[in-house]
């Protein structure tokens, strides 16, 4: 088991020109990480080889794993000419990762941000077939070059646990697994707890963040707060500060046997280096406690 931190994490200092994604592979390595999960905010490599090839080297003198490659897709198009270019865009990406010698991506299928009745299990049953046809796409070609493909619990539209199990077994490639993010089953309103047990053996990647919760009748006031799709508020926390159950899930995961990569993300209102820091280093306490 390898703790590291997706530069996601970092995003405020990387927006604010505090730091390059070069240096955030320092900054991990420096801190207490083992391996660095890419989200390119704050920076851009499909269209820069020569800084994806200084990352690559960077990451490698610094003796950090780059273990993941988040993206955002939207496999649900309105003709076939908007879904072969989405295809296309994808497929550039998959490429960047080979370049970057990593094995493991995640994209989404559906966009992020989405209208209340594109939450709904209608919508996403209808949607389904683009979902599984574009996933199976970017999987097959995915595999030329031995690299696992996955969907995330997120998005809204499929973030529950049944829904992104029912789009790993329509797909049914061997190549084509979750990232199990431990908190983002909150934001449909699942109990993390189940979402986690639910899943976990489908998971080629965890993710850990912790989230603040108040329900939809008890507004918190100002501050980085968002609604789930039910109504309820939640806010980024650094990993051991807020409401998950965060040992009890360590624990179902630890004794699952589950040995690979775990990504720290923070999204809260503390300052991001300092969170993103403790977060590691209480997930790490967590672990060797459980």
């Amino acid at each position: 088991m390898k703790i590291g931190l997706s530069t996601y994490s970092l995003l405020n200092a990387l927006k604010a020109g505090e730091m390059t994604v070069l240096d955030a592979i320092d900054w991990i390595a420096e801190n207490g990480g083992e391996h660095m999960e890419m989200v390119p905010y704050g920076f851009t490599l499909v269209d820069n080889p020569e800084l994806a090839d200084a990352v690559r080297e960077r990451a490698k003198a610094a003796g950090i794993e780059l273990s993941n490659y988040s993206m955002p897709a939207n496999f649900v198009q309105p003709d076939e000419e908007a879904f072969e270019a989405e295809m296309a865009r994808v497929k550039a990406h998959v490429d960047l990762v080979h370049r970057l010698g990593m094995k493991h991506m995640r994209h989404d299928v559906t966009a992020f941000t989405i209208e209340p009745a594109q939450m709904t299990i209608g919508w996403f049953e209808e949607s389904l077939p683009l979902i599984v046809k574009g996933s199976r796409i970017i999987a097959d070609y995915a595999a030329q070059f031995g690299i696992t493909t996955t969907i995330e619990n997120h998005g809204f539209s499929v973030q529950a646990s049944d829904r992104v199990q029912r789009v790993l077994l329509a797909v049914d490639r061997p190549n084509f697994k979750t990232t199990l993010d431990v908190g983002n089953f909150m934001c449909v309103d699942e109990n993390p707890v189940i979402g986690v047990m639910k899943n976990l053996p489908y998971a080629s990647l965890v993710h850990f963040k912790d989230f603040y919760f108040r329900p939809f009748d008890e507004p918190p006031g100002g501050g980085d707060w968002f609604r789930t799709s039910n109504g309820n508020y939640l806010r980024g926390a650094i990993v051991g500060h807020g409401e998950i159950p965060l040992r009890r899930i360590v624990k179902l995961i630890k004794q699952s046997g589950y040995d690979g990569n775990i990504t720290v993300e923070f999204e809260g209102m503390e300052e991001c280096k300092r969170a993103s820091r403790i977060a590691m280093d209480n997930l790490r306490a967590l672990w060797n406690e459980a």
